[in-house]
């Protein structure tokens, strides 16, 4: 070997035994970099998770019409939620004809020729839309609240409508719109705005699942299907999922109670009930998946009240209904006339309803504006939750104040009898012998019949009177 190869080679091996620690030092600072690198990210996920918000107040409500004033948002703001959820009827999109039994548009009776409701177009929905994200109080909501929701019947596009409607894709984008849904959200590619959300960390979770009961509902007297079968294979994963402790269905029509059995047939509503299969299939997974913490939120009706059913499940399952934030029964008639509806409501039967002191009036039921207000204490020792109805001053006008630990399996609430052969909170309006559950129709139709022969006989009165004088004066 040349000298001056060998001279090379030893400046080489010199070069790299003065390297060696050099490149262990570098290396070793490297590793120590990536190790901190990835314990940070490690701690930093962590302190995500643990710094999860808990969620402790949600407030929810139903049917605002954008033309009306709004004063609700006042209390709701006061009661500083930190999730308010739509239950539906957010804006009344669709358009209704008056009354007519006469004329060129008939919109009742036998000579019918035009359908009362129509839809708007998609330029007017738009615009309803955007007069309800306006309004001063929901903005301020908007502001310190995360607003999550559903849809009902007017906001879908048509009254009462179900599947068969062919507005609702163009609705459908203009409801997502509304609530800021993502561009890229599953919800935009879907068939139907159902969804689900998980709130809190580990052992104070709570779960919102919102069902859509339009677009895939077939018609009204069918008993065929509510959501479809696209929507029961996504809710069933969802109940079968991980648990949590409060997992809250929010339904835009109302899933317990089912007074159309009981004020039929003089007017009727929609309900799960309607579709007595749906419900049971319902109520059967929700037995099935063996899931905790499970109750309901409903709207559509009008009014408020709170429900109960014990033997649907391990577990007794609530149904509050709020109903509406703007529209309310009390309210289509005059003032001097509320005092007759809350004794109606108070007249028709209902196994369902939850009677206690927490109500304002007698029938449990309230048919002024109002929302739904839902606190858990999760500080408590056990956990509680209440949750209520509220006016229009934010005042407790129904509710109910129980352990959360009430909603775990194997804690069936004992049903009580009341009498007429039927189980309170447990058989169904439609297993009501038919004495009680016609009673506002035998009642209604019972004071037509007064009225009619108190005129009749007033009538005759008048006429026997005036044949009378008639009679004396030809005498005379």
């Amino acid at each position: 070997m040349a000298p001056a190869q060998r001279s090379c080679r030893v400046l080489l091996l010199i070069a790299l035994l003065t390297a060696l620690p050099l490149l262990a030092i570098v290396a070793a600072a490297a590793a120590g970099a990536a190790t901190a690198t990835t314990l940070g990210n490690k701690a930093a996920l962590m302190s995500t998770t643990q710094s999860s918000p808990i969620v402790s107040r949600i407030a929810f409500g139903s049917c605002a019409n954008q033309s009306a004033p709004q004063p609700i948002w006042d209390a709701i703001n006061k009661f500083d939620p930190q999730l308010f959820i739509w239950l539906g009827d957010n804006v009344y999109g669709d358009n209704k004809r008056p009354f007519r039994i006469f004329g060129k548009e008939r919109t009742i009776g036998p000579w019918k020729n035009v359908p009362r409701f129509f839809p708007s177009t998609e330029e007017e929905l738009q615009r309803r839309y955007e007069m309800a994200k306006s309004n001063p109080g929901y903005a301020k909501l908007r502001e310190k609240a995360q607003v999550i929701g559903t849809w009902d019947d007017h906001d879908y596009g048509l009254n009462d409508a179900g599947k068969e409607f062919t507005g609702k894709n163009t609705s459908q984008r203009l409801l997502l719109d509304f609530l800021d849904e993502a561009e890229d959200s599953p919800r935009r590619k879907q068939a139907g705005v159902y969804t689900s959300y998980l709130f809190g960390p580990k052992g104070k979770q709570v779960k919102v699942i919102l069902l859509d009961t339009r677009y895939h509902r077939d018609p009204l007297f069918s008993d065929g299907s509510i959501l479809g079968n696209s929507q029961w294979r996504w809710l069933e994963r969802e109940l079968n999922g991980p648990g949590s402790e409060i997992t809250i269905i929010a339904s835009s029509i109302q899933v317990i109670s089912n007074l159309s059995a009981t004020t039929a047939p003089l007017f009727s509503m929609e309900a799960w009930g309607r579709f007595p299969k749906e419900r049971e299939r319902l109520y059967k997974l929700i037995d099935s998946s063996k899931r905790n913490g499970i109750f309901f939120i409903s709207g559509d009706v009008h009014f408020g009240e709170i429900t109960r059913y014990d033997c649907g499940c391990q577990y007794p399952l609530y149904d509050i209904t709020s109903s509406g934030l703007t529209q309310a029964v009390e309210k289509a008639v005059p003032s001097s006339l509320a005092f007759f509806l809350r004794v109606i409501a108070w007249l028709v039967p209902s196994t369902m309803r939850v009677f206690g002191p927490y109500c304002r009036y007698r029938s449990c039921t309230y048919g002024q504006p109002n929302f739904g207000a839902i606190q858990v204490d999760w500080n408590s020792i056990p956990q509680r939750l209440k949750i209520e109805l509220r006016d229009l001053n934010g005042e407790s006008v129904a509710g109910v104040d129980f352990l959360l630990s009430e909603l775990q399996l194997g804690n069936k609430h004992m049903t009580s009898k009341r009498g007429w052969g039927y189980q309170h909170h447990c058989s169904v309006e439609t297993d009501l012998p038919w004495i009680l559950r016609y009673c506002l129709a035998f009642l209604f139709f019972g004071a037509v019949t007064v009225a009619i022969m108190t005129i009749v006989l007033l009538v005759s009165v008048i006429l026997s009177v005036g044949n009378m004088f008639l009679r004396k004066y030809k005498i005379d």
